[in-house]
């Protein structure tokens, strides 16, 4: 007898997968984080990497089998989201996984029971497929579990040869497929027919490490790593089209709908797959910053801003143009907090972050939208099908505009985007950036590559001592090896020992000498490029060998500077959890010799109380010399210590803890002073914000406050003798000065309105009688907007009883629009916020305002006469 599928829950799926994989044995896991513990990759795209480490043996589990939904996010097929039945930026991967305990045929067995008899598929709508060379697996589905030759297939590696990257833990693996249309029979069955099957069920079978150089090495274990598409078995199970319409998603695209006053299942195919994208997107997002991934322009974080924009861009192009995201996600918190909780344990965090993300895109796309529409209508008249990579740029760079949008802008107008192009004037910024910063290139790497085998890592004795005795063992000129080096040339060089700090941590690297028998080295900066510190210098006098003994001596002015510099970024993250928020963590930072910059987490700005707070709390650590205590700690002991780690950074087992008790506790390797006493006085100069969510500090301390005040003290001087007032008077002249200024933008703007007045009476013998009603739609030259309303506004007085629409173009190809409407018109239902805004968009514009007064503004002036014609005829129209 045939089974039937029943109707199942998507909550109702997940919990019958994790029940029957921890009745036998396997122990059940929470989701790990979607900023996953592997640096190899950004995001967690898989249920099976937070298990990576025990896959390749090294670490030891506490269980020999387990049991996870997990959260995964994977961004490589984008584009494909919305558009085919089951692509997904975020899913859940059920998955039960054995670490060296049982293999192929306990997996396929359970896999075969689960699939049958927990969620009824009938066996004969079932097709597995296994790898080409995998007689085992063949042999197991059919003899043992007794599926039909004709409905086993064996694939290649590109199907069924599972691997996580490209290293890492692999493996043969065998899939379980859904028939939905097994009255099509079983002869040339084509698995990669999305329309009849869907693969729901992956059973890999863990057994070797691949190298870089793709060499397949066998695992000490043999493991088991499967995953069920949470969506895709919904979709089976409820009988949908898609995994888009099961109620895992649809919920979402529903209220989305809702928002757009438009209803999906009458909906054309593109608002759908806008919708597709919103209902997939949002789950991505409410996720990842629930995980604490905040929105940026690098990596995780870049992510996160690109899935916000193109929810925003898609809800644009279903007619949402106000902020509505948060509505949205709340529908998504909603969904998944029973399971999630998380979500709405951090629901400010995460409604607060997609506000703002929201409302600054929201700008860029009216400011990118309007250069790229015009861009585009360049190309086609042109008679081009493709925008070069410099236009792309220049909305990138200028206006923030991501190019993965202008590519799809690009493709709804049937346009390409020169990638190429567009990476070229990438890589020219780079250039430009670095080229008054060296830093170490791929030939100096490369050069060490080689030499890698031949030489000593480098012993840094740099926290203890500011001089050594050291041997050559590396000489580079222009990052090739060389033998020896004269004088007049920059060099590279490595020790086998050195006390110079190497740029980490945002700390720059330490200046000073190299010397030996006749040759002076100045050393300008330091960087470390993995076990190795490359000293950047240039040969002063003499001659420098290979293997020769030197003695490397940094500034030690300069290394005070900059661990002064540092402990106050300790002190200031410490009085900004005190003073603002406990939950302010670093986003990066920058300690020079000269100053000192904090990146932090912080959705406002700080106010000035608080910038004064912070300072004040920062100089009472000083002035109390609280004594530093450096310890080597086990991770785990120094986190449950309490140490603040950056998040995001990756730490070994063993930790260096910089703690000044009472006041601060971090995870840092950089150089510090060894009282708090001695940094002597520390000074905030800016609080800022670089990016949504991100705030600035700059400030100095240390020897270096007297530099900032003498270049104070210049421009105040400055100052004081170009307005002719002591210094103590500055602020009161300037503030006279700027209200002189308004004054006299007032006056102008005055001015330019009384004209536009004079102007526009000339249009009172153009008003043309439409029932009771009288009607002027004019064009007018050379008035700005204000003025162009002021005209409006004494023409509508003139007349009475009436609709004044006037127009100009204030500036090149730019329109500005303003309607006037009296009480009898609007009793007509003429409104003239609505009018105005739907006579705006002929000219590529928009706008709005109230019944009787509104003005808009376009960016295509050739389409100006064709709006005044409409607004005319309409007018008449309505009054008639």
């Amino acid at each position: 007898m045939s089974l039937t599928p029943q109707y199942l829950s998507g909550n109702d799926i997940r919990a019958l997968f994790l029940d029957f994989y921890t009745q036998r044995g396997h122990e059940l896991l929470p989701s790990a984080s979607l900023v996953p513990e592997d640096p190899t990759v950004l995001l967690t795209i898989a249920g099976m990497l937070p298990f990576k480490p025990i896959f390749l043996g090294q670490r030891t589990p506490d269980f020999k089998r387990a049991t996870t939904s997990q959260k995964c996010i994977r961004t490589n097929d984008i584009e494909n989201v919305g558009r085919t039945k089951r692509h997904h930026t975020f899913f859940e991967m059920l998955g039960n996984f054995s670490f060296g305990d049982y293999f192929k045929e306990q997996a396929i067995a359970w896999g075969w029971e689960l699939s049958t008899q927990v969620f009824r598929l009938p066996p004969e709508r079932l097709v597995v497929s296994v790898f080409e060379e995998d007689d085992e697996a063949f042999g197991i589905w059919r003899d043992k579990i007794g599926v039909n030759e004709k409905r086993i297939k064996r694939m290649g590696a590109d199907e069924n040869f599972w691997v996580s990257g490209p290293t890492g833990p692999c493996g043969p693996c065998s899939e379980i497929h859904y028939d939905f249309h097994p009255e099509l029979g079983e002869d040339n069955i084509d698995l990669e027919d999305d329309s009849r099957f869907i693969e729901f069920y992956n059973l890999v079978f863990m057994q070797y490490n691949r190298d870089a150089s793709e060499n397949l090495t066998p695992l000490q274990n043999k493991n088991i790593d499967t995953g069920m598409g949470l969506e895709r078995m919904a979709q089976i199970l409820q009988n949908k089209p898609n995994n888009y319409e099961t109620d895992l998603i649809f919920p979402i695209i529903e209220t989305a709908a809702k928002v757009a006053k438009i209803d999906y299942h009458h909906s054309d195919e593109d608002t759908k797959v806008s919708l597709k994208v919103i209902g997939d997107h949002i789950r991505s997002v409410v996720h990842m910053i629930a995980d604490e991934i905040r929105a940026s322009n690098v990596g995780r974080g870049y992510v996160l801003r690109r899935l916000i924009r193109r929810v925003v861009r898609h809800g644009r192009l279903i007619g949402i143009c106000e902020e509505f995201i948060n509505q949205v996600a709340e529908r998504a918190i909603s969904l998944s907090e029973s399971v999630y909780p998380n979500l709405r344990q951090r629901e400010a965090s995460i409604k607060a972050e997609l506000q703002r993300e929201e409302a600054n895109f929201l700008k860029t796309l009216d400011r990118g939208e309007k250069l790229l529409a015009e861009i585009i209508q360049e190309v086609k008249q042109k008679g081009l099908t493709s925008m070069s990579g410099k236009s792309a740029f220049t909305l990138y760079d200028t206006y923030g505009f991501p190019l993965e949008l202008t590519q799809e802008v690009a493709e709804e107008n049937n346009l390409t985007v020169d990638v190429d192009g567009f990476n070229a004037e990438m890589q020219k910024q780079v250039e430009r950036a670095k080229a008054a910063h060296e830093t170490i290139d791929l030939t100096v790497q490369g050069s060490l590559d080689k030499l890698v085998e031949h030489i000593h890592t480098t012993e840094f004795i740099g926290y203890t001592a500011a001089a050594t005795t050291a041997k050559v063992e590396v000489l580079l000129v222009g990052g090739i090896s060389e033998e020896t080096a004269e004088a007049g040339r920059e060099v590279q060089i490595v020790l086998d020992r050195t006390p110079f700090y190497a740029e980490s941590g945002g700390q720059i690297g330490d200046k000073g000498y190299i010397s030996g028998d006749g040759v002076l080295v100045r050393v300008e900066e330091v960087k470390k490029e993995s076990d190795f510190f490359v000293h950047f210098g240039h040969i002063e006098s003499g001659t420098l060998r290979i293997g020769d003994n030197v003695k490397a001596q940094i500034n030690t002015a300069y290394r005070r500077r900059s661990q002064a510099n540092h402990t106050a970024t300790h002190l200031l993250q410490a009085a900004l959890k005190k003073v603002v928020d406990e939950g302010i963590s670093q986003a990066g930072s920058l300690v020079s010799f000269d100053r000192l910059r904090f990146d932090f987490n912080c959705p406002r700005a700080l106010t000035s109380e608080e910038v004064q707070q912070i300072e004040e709390l920062v100089n009472t650590w000083i002035s109390e010399a609280h004594s530093a205590k450096i310890e080597v700690l086990p991770l785990a002991e120094a986190k449950a210590r309490g140490a603040v780690a950056m998040f995001g950074e990756k730490y070994g087992n063993e930790v260096r803890v910089i703690e000044f008790p009472g006041v601060s506790m971090e995870l840092c390797g950089g150089t510090h002073v060894n009282n708090t006493g001695e940094i002597g006085v520390f000074k905030i100069i800016s609080e800022a914000g670089v990016s949504s969510g991100i705030r600035r500090i700059e400030a100095v301390s240390g020897a270096a406050i007297l530099d900032y005040l003498n270049v104070r003290d210049k421009v105040v001087n400055d100052l004081s003798d170009r307005l002719k007032v002591k210094p103590e008077e500055i602020p009161d002249r300037i503030r006279t000065l700027q209200t002189e200024l308004r004054n006299s933008e007032k006056e102008i703007q005055t001015l330019k309105s009384q004209l536009a007045i004079v102007k526009s009476d000339s249009l009172l013998k153009t008003a043309k009688t439409v029932a009771e009603h009288r009607i002027i739609v004019a064009q007018m030259e050379d008035v700005d907007a204000e003025s162009l309303k002021a005209a409006a506004e004494r023409l509508l007085q003139t007349i009475g009883n009436g609709a004044v629409v006037l127009a100009s173009i204030p500036e090149a190809g730019k329109v500005s629009i303003v309607a006037a409407f009296s009480s009898e018109v609007n009793k007509k239902g003429v409104e003239a916020g609505k009018f105005v805004g739907a006579i705006a968009r002929i000219c590529s514009g928009g706008g709005g305002g109230k019944p009787n007064l509104a003005q808009a503004g376009g960016r295509d002036a050739s389409k100006l006469p064709q709006a005044l014609e409409t607004a005319k005829t309409e007018l008449e129209e309505s009054l008639k």
